[in-house]
């Protein structure tokens, strides 16, 4: 935890040139100078100030006010992070009071995209590797298989830095991270060992203290109370606990149990498609047609169905199918925001009047894929949505309820993914507009940042899930996104990587950056 702050201080100081962060200066520049490497850096001494030509790292004053805009202009989820725009100063062109948490999330997502349309190739794909690098370290789940491989890229990620950062830049925290591998083959995943849950209790505990000069006597006393407070609650009903929260799993605002009733319906969509391709003889063998028209007629073969059935002795017909066959309320009660499974999600229009983000959603879902119009013989295959949620509904089936949300989704066409792995959208261009709906249930949380290499288009990012309690199963790898994570997609190939950004054209000066000078 310290040391990826200690390392995203010197990146954002050094680039940012933030006093007392900056890791470059006249002695960095004699130390290159000593070391017979970059002469061509070296300080230049006038009558009353020096010029320190432009290196690598350096960034120009616009593209330090873009890094900055871009930082400023970040919505994350709510308990994402702290708000980004607090810590941004465009006056000054920084990023003030970075806590452990906030470099861990800027480490972790938003520095690569931050710094996606400034510096050179070389010098910003070194830096992206290394955010990479941490966010494959901290993963929940770690393939204990490819740490080797982890490894050597992080090895060689520090050479590279090495060839873009003066030799002040490699201090112990940044040698450290060369070890971090070999901490979790012997020592299992980070998360388990960070300190981000005690630093967070150790404010609760100080919240407890009302007398400063007896502090041990007030935390002690208000432990005991609510530890009392707490045992009480557990033997009377309707009654949450009081002090630290309690997981928000507990939490769900709504019952699912109708989300889970899903299997019983599977038999009769079976025979209501063996039903149409009888009806319908000369449409056996088109699939897209079929689809389609099981869409539209399921419901009504499926209420007549189960009414023909119930009237039978020994039906066997359930009480949930029965509900499900009849419909919900025709009154849907609409809300704007809705805890489920222990997210948080918002309409686009609550986002808006916020400073969080909330609404982003996406699906992956196994579906029918056309080649065009035209197309008689789909594909059915897993495929990806990214959405917005522009209403959320719950269905009342007077036994349970059944929350779904009406989202904006993504048309294919303003969907593209860079050679980095990441997932850009056009959120402008919205298609599937026969089939908004989803369930609730189904969607995993993901949200939506600004491209500044590609004006009018946005990343997507996901929401890292922080419950590790009571995950089992596929829930496991359900949690992280993998198809709109782009950090999960691996960076590049250390052989090509070279190929892929090519060098810096032979000199060590940044040309069309200013000159730093000092006094």
């Amino acid at each position: 935890m310290h040391i990826e702050k200690n390392v995203c201080d010197s990146i954002i100081g050094t680039l940012l040139e933030i006093p007392g962060k900056n890791k470059d200066g006249i002695a960095a520049r004699l130390d290159l100078l000593n070391m017979g490497v970059k002469t061509d850096l070296q300080p230049e001494y006038g009558g009353r100030r020096t010029r320190l030509p432009p290196g690598p790292w350096n960034l120009s004053r616009a593209e330090k006010r873009e890094v900055c805009n871009s930082f400023y202009g970040m919505k994350v989820p709510e308990g994402y992070s702290s708000n980004i725009k607090n810590l941004v100063s465009l006056q000054d062109s920084r990023l003030l009071g970075l806590k452990s948490h906030d470099c861990h999330t800027l480490m972790q997502q938003l520095l690569p995209v931050a710094i996606r349309s400034v510096l050179e190739k070389p010098v910003r794909y070194a830096i992206t590797r290394l955010c990479f690098f941490f966010n494959a370290i901290c993963a929940k789940t770690v393939d204990v298989s490819k740490l080797d491989k982890l490894e050597e890229d992080v090895v060689v990620t520090l050479c590279l830095l090495e060839k873009y950062f003066p030799p002040s830049f490699f201090d112990i925290m940044v040698h450290l991270v060369v070890h971090l591998v070999r901490e979790v083959r012997l020592c299992g995943p980070v998360y388990f060992r960070w300190m981000y849950p005690f630093e967070r209790y150790m404010k609760v505990l100080k919240g407890y203290v009302q007398n400063r000069t007896r502090p041990e006597g007030c935390i002690a006393e208000q432990y005991i109370a609510e530890e009392a407070v707490g045992f009480c609650t557990q033997h009377l009903s309707d009654v949450s606990t009081v002090g630290v929260p309690s997981s928000q799993k507990m939490g769900v605002s709504k019952p699912l149990s109708g989300c889970t009733n899903t299997e019983e319906v599977l038999p009769y969509i079976e025979q209501h498609m063996i039903h149409i391709k009888t009806a319908y003889p000369k449409f056996r063998k088109r699939t897209k047609w079929l689809q389609d028209k099981h869409n539209s007629t399921f419901i009504q073969w499926l209420r007549f169905k189960v009414q023909s059935e119930l009237e039978e002795d020994n039906h066997g017909v359930s009480e949930n199918l029965r509900w499900l066959a009849a419909g919900p309320n025709m009154a849907v009660p609409l809300y704007r925001s809705y805890l489920i499974k222990g997210i948080k999600f918002n309409i686009k229009a609550q986002d808006d009047v916020r400073t969080t983000q909330n609404s982003g959603v996406y699906l992956l879902a196994h579906t029918m894929q056309v080649a065009s119009a035209k197309d008689k013989n789909p594909i059915l295959s897993n495929m990806g949505f990214y959405g917005v949620i522009q209403e959320m509904w719950d269905l009342d089936y007077q036994k349970f309820t059944i929350p779904v949300f009406r989202c904006d989704w993504i048309d294919s066409s303003g969907l593209v993914v860079d050679e980095l792995g990441f997932t850009l959208v056009d959120l402008s261009k919205i298609g599937h507009r026969n089939d908004q709906f989803v369930l609730a249930s189904q969607v995993k949380q993901i949200f939506f940042v600004d491209d500044p290499m590609h004006r009018g288009w946005s990343i997507v990012l996901s929401m890292p899930n922080r419950e590790y309690n009571d995950v089992i199963g596929d829930e496991v790898l359900g949690d992280v996104i993998i198809e709109c994570e782009p950090f999960t997609r691996g960076m590049p190939n250390v052989d090509t990587f070279d190929e892929l950004v090519g060098e810096l054209g032979g000199q060590n000066i940044r040309g069309g950056c200013e000159d730093i000078w000092i006094e």
